[in-house]
């Protein structure tokens, strides 16, 4: 039985002895005010132990399920097993990368002082889609019309027109892609210095 559902069960419970206590036992408001609070506590008391009970339990059992499901794919051979023991190696590497890129991601978000598009933003930015999802043949004169923002001149004329923080901002990035391309290549060689080249043999 899950957590969820017993301590919905237990709270129900405990209501209904509240209930039934208070309406029994009040012969004044004052000492069914006391009695009420003493019944609450005793029950809330119950309810928690209860809960706690239920959760280790249930920690427990999820635990030697886990267990037991590891036991049983290990002693699987051949293909499957090499196949399995592989994905089971691949796991924690992707949980660690997962997490540290999302790390990363944040300190970019607040670093750049980035904050999420609204709602309405991002509808503006799907209509589009969703008009051509609904009428494919609107897609080709869409792209008549997308090729007047291609053209050479008004490219050149945007490049001319960036000012002094955009073109900061742009070296800045494509330093950074550099520097990561450059120590990619670097790992991935095992070098720091380039390949060297065949020595030339003279005959």
């Amino acid at each position: 039985m899950s957590p969820a559902p017993t301590s919905r069960a237990i709270l129900r419970q405990t209501r209904f002895l509240l209930r039934r206590n208070n309406l029994r036992q009040a012969s004044t408001t004052s000492e069914a005010a006391t009695k009420a609070k003493e019944t609450a506590s005793q029950t809330t008391s119950k309810a928690s132990e209860g809960l706690s009970k239920v959760t280790s339990s249930a920690g427990g059992i999820i635990g030697s399920a886990a267990s037991r499901a590891q036991n049983v794919m290990s002693r699987v051979g051949g293909r499957t097993g090499r196949l399995v023991s592989f994905v089971q190696t691949l796991i924690p590497p992707t949980v660690y990368y997962a997490r540290v890129g999302l790390e990363l991601s944040k300190l970019v978000f607040q670093g750049q002082k980035m904050s999420l598009p609204s709602l309405s933003h991002i509808q503006s930015y799907l209509q589009p889609v969703i008009n051509v999802a609904r009428d494919p043949k609107s897609l080709m004169s869409r792209a008549s019309s997308t090729s007047n923002y291609i053209n050479p001149e008004t490219i050149l004329s945007n490049v001319r027109n960036t000012n002094r923080q955009q073109l900061i901002s742009l070296s800045v990035i494509g330093a950074e892609l550099l520097g990561f391309f450059t120590v990619g290549t670097m790992i991935g060689r095992m070098k720091i210095v380039g390949y060297h080249g065949q020595p030339s043999h003279e005959h």
